[in-house]
C-alpha cells in the first residue's frame, strides 16, 4: 500500500509542476486565508490581553468608589465670577465603609491633588496622591529603590514622598533621588522611595501611576488642605473635595458582588443630592471584557474561516478544470488497468498538496504580519500555537473536502468516452 501511494504522490506533484503559475495562484487563496486567521486572531488576542491586564491590575477583589464633579453643579455655576463647589466623598464616608466591612482586607483613602514638583531646574506637573501604607498592596505595586510609606509617616504627618518611575526620571535625570528633596509650593518633601515602572492609570480617567507622587494621607490634608482655589482673570473658583477615592479590598472574589450592592446602599449611590460619586467594580468589568473578547475572537475567526472556504472553492474550481483537461489521460490509465481508487488518490493528492503548501506559506506569513503590526503601531499582538494549528488544520481539511468531488468525478468517468475525448 505504501509503495503504491508514493508513486501517486510523485505523479500528483509532477502534474502540479506542469502548471506552476496556476498551481501557485490556486494556493494563494489558502495562503491568504491562513495568514488572515493567524494575524486577525493575534491582533485580537493582543488587544484583549492588554485590556484584561489593566483590569486585573486594578484588582479582581477590589471595589473603588470615586468622587466625580456633578454635571448639575457645573451647569448651575456657569456665568458666575465666583464659584464655590463642594462634592464627592467625605471622611465620614470612609468611616462608614470601614465600619460596614470589618472583615475587609483593606479600606484605603485616596486624595489626589495636582501639584508642581521642583528639584532645582527640573520640574514636573504631577498628581500627588495622599494615601496610606496599604495602597501599595491594593494596587499591586512594588518599590524599586528605597521604601514605601509607613504607618509612622502617617501618624507623624512626615513630609516624605515616593516617586513614580517617570516622575523620578524627570525630576532626577542624573542624581539619585533617594534622600533628595522635592519642592511643592512652600513645602519640601524628602524622597524615600521610587516605584517600579508599571504604566497603569492611577484611577479611571487618571494619569499614569509612573507620573504620580505619593505622600501620607495626613500630610496631604495638612499641607494641601481639602479645598483647591483657582484664580484667573475675572473668576475665582474654590473646589472642596475631601477624598478622591476609597479603595475597598475584600478577601475573595465571591464577596465582591454582594459587597458592591451593600456599598452602594451604604453610600446611597444613585440617591445622593448630587450625582458626585461613582463605583467601579473591576471584577464585573473583567468578566464583561472577557465575554467581549470571546465574541470578538469568534467574529474575527469566522471572517477568516470564510476566506479559507473561498480558497477551498478556488481549489475545487481549478481541480474540476484539470479533470476536464486530462479526460483522455484518465481514459488511458483506466484502459491500462488503473482502478477508481488510483484515480481518486491522484487527484486528491494534488488538492492536498495545494492546500498544505498554501497552508504552510500562510503560517509563515501569519507569523510575520503580527510582528509588522507591532513594529508599526506599537500594539501588542499574541500568536497562539492553537490558533496556528487550527488555521493549518482547517486549510488541510479544506483541501481534502474540496478535492473530493473533482477526484470522484474523475474516477467515475466512462473509460470509453474518456478515450474518445479530444
Amino acid at each position: 500500500m505504501v509503495k503504491q501511494r508514493f508513486p501517486t504522490v510523485r505523479l500528483g506533484v509532477k502534474s502540479l509542476l506542469l502548471h506552476k503559475l496556476r498551481s501557485f495562484l490556486t494556493a494563494l487563496g489558502l495562503l491568504f486565508g491562513v495568514s488572515a486567521v493567524i494575524s486577525m486572531l493575534a491582533v485580537g488576542e493582543g488587544a484583549s490581553y492588554e485590556a484584561l491586564e489593566q483590569l486585573e491590575a486594578m484588582g479582581p477583589t477590589n471595589i473603588m468608589v470615586r468622587s466625580q464633579k456633578p454635571v448639575v453643579t457645573e451647569a448651575s455655576s456657569q456665568g458666575s465670577n465666583r464659584r464655590s463647589l463642594a462634592y464627592g466623598l467625605l471622611y465620614r464616608d470612609l468611616e462608614r465603609v470601614a465600619a460596614m466591612f470589618p472583615g475587609a482586607r483593606h479600606v484605603v483613602p485616596v486624595r489626589e491633588t495636582q501639584q508642581n514638583l521642583r528639584n532645582g531646574q527640573h520640574w514636573a506637573s504631577s498628581v500627588v496622591v495622599g494615601t496610606t501604607p496599604q495602597y501599595l498592596e491594593v494596587m499591586s505595586l512594588s518599590v524599586a529603590d528605597g521604601r514605601w510609606l509607613s504607618s509612622v509617616d502617617v501618624d507623624r504627618l512626615d513630609n516624605v514622598l515616593v516617586l513614580g518611575a517617570s516622575a523620578a526620571d524627570v525630576l532626577f535625570p542624573i542624581q539619585d533621588p533617594l534622600g533628595a528633596t522635592v519642592q511643592s509650593g512652600d513645602t519640601r518633601f524628602t524622597v524615600i522611595g521610587v516605584l517600579e515602572r508599571v504604566g497603569r492609570a492611577a484611577s479611571p480617567g487618571g494619569v499614569p501611576l509612573d507620573e504620580c507622587a505619593f505622600i501620607p494621607s495626613t500630610t496631604s490634608r495638612s499641607r494641601f488642605g481639602d479645598e483647591v482655589r483657582r484664580r484667573s482673570t475675572g473668576s475665582d473658583e474654590r473646589t472642596r473635595v475631601e477624598l478622591s477615592e476609597i479603595k475597598l479590598q475584600l478577601a475573595s472574589t465571591e464577596e465582591v458582588l454582594p459587597a458592591s450592592l451593600l456599598l452602594a446602599r451604604t453610600l446611597e449611590l444613585g440617591r445622593r443630592a448630587q450625582d458626585d460619586v461613582k463605583m467601579v467594580v473591576p471584577l464585573e468589568l473583567l468578566r464583561q471584557k472577557q465575554e467581549t473578547a470571546r465574541i470578538f475572537n469568534m467574529v474575527l475567526g469566522s471572517i477568516a474561516v470564510i476566506s479559507l472556504l473561498v480558497g477551498g472553492i478556488g481549489i475545487m474550481n481549478v481541480m474540476l478544470a484539470t479533470v476536464t483537461e486530462r479526460t483522455r489521460e484518465i481514459g488511458v490509465r483506466r484502459a491500462l488497468g488503473a482502478r477508481k481508487g488510483h484515480i481518486v488518490r491522484q487527484f486528491l493528492v494534488e488538492a492536498v498538496v495545494l492546500s498544505i503548501g498554501g497552508g504552510m506559506l500562510g503560517v509563515l506569513l501569519g507569523l510575520v504580519i503580527p510582528e509588522i503590526v507591532t513594529a508599526l503601531s506599537g500594539s501588542l499582538t499574541i500568536v497562539r500555537l492553537d490558533h496556528v494549528m487550527l488555521s493549518f488544520g482547517i486549510s488541510a481539511l479544506v483541501g481534502v473536502t474540496f478535492g473530493l468531488y473533482p477526484a470522484w468525478r474523475a474516477a467515475n468517468m466512462d473509460p470509453v468516452e474518456a478515450l474518445r475525448h479530444e
